[in-house]
């Protein structure tokens, strides 16, 4: 078998380009960037219609597998390419795999939007093209979900478990840290949130997350 992954990781394909290296998976890395046109080829198209990145093609016994769509893209890596042990990345269980699906779908619908913001609008954008009062108001509805995430944080702390699915760092975390890493301008915002915080400090400090972020480089 061999996977491909189509994609930087300065965009959503760091998510999964982190889990395939948190994997140790043996995969070739197609350094597509989102600007320029190159997601507007003909050949590109054939793989993704819509013209976004990432893709990852699974080239399998049974047949070439695509999969699209950043979080699907991380979550197929982690279940197809991980060995469900207990020990890696991979759901070892059905309440590790509800948390990884549920998780991974409400960081996208009740975050992603703002974090992107406070991101444009703080760090990413030349300082007379950003607008501070869209950051904030971002900061602002996104006090919400980060309250239910230290909520259930606290939960799995008096479970013994300092992850949102486990014990031990899955592609749970991984797939909602891809997104809340951006927020780490808003030091404010997140002093706020401790578990959350530290939850996230530990997260981007794997190993991986490095690796998977200098693969542009």
């Amino acid at each position: 078998m061999a996977v491909s992954i189509h994609g930087i990781a300065a965009s959503r394909a760091l998510r999964p380009l982190w889990a395939a290296t948190e994997l140790g998976l043996d995969f070739k890395h197609v350094p597509v960037p989102y600007q320029g046109g190159a997601t507007r080829t003909p050949a590109f198209l054939a793989l993704n219609p819509n013209g976004h990145i990432p893709v990852v093609v699974d080239t399998r016994p049974e047949g070439e597998v695509v999969v699209w769509e950043s979080m699907a893209c991380a979550l197929y890596i982690a279940r197809h390419h991980g060995a469900a042990d207990g020990a890696s990345i991979t759901p070892a269980t059905p309440r590790e795999d509800a948390e990884a699906l549920r998780w991974s779908f409400w960081v996208m619908g009740e975050c992603e939007a703002d974090a992107l913001s406070v991101l444009m609008h703080r760090v990413v954008m030349t300082p007379d093209r950003r607008k501070p009062e869209l950051a904030d108001a971002a900061e602002r509805r996104l006090a919400v979900p980060l309250r239910v995430l230290e909520q259930h944080l606290a939960r799995q702390h008096e479970r013994g478990e300092a992850h949102l699915a486990a014990a031990r760092f899955t592609v749970a975390d991984l797939c909602v840290a891809s997104v809340l890493q951006w927020l780490r301008p808003a030091r404010e915002l997140m002093a706020g949130y401790p578990l959350t915080s530290a939850w996230l400090k530990a997260c981007v400090r794997r190993p991986a997350f490095a690796v998977a972020q200098a693969l542009d480089r």
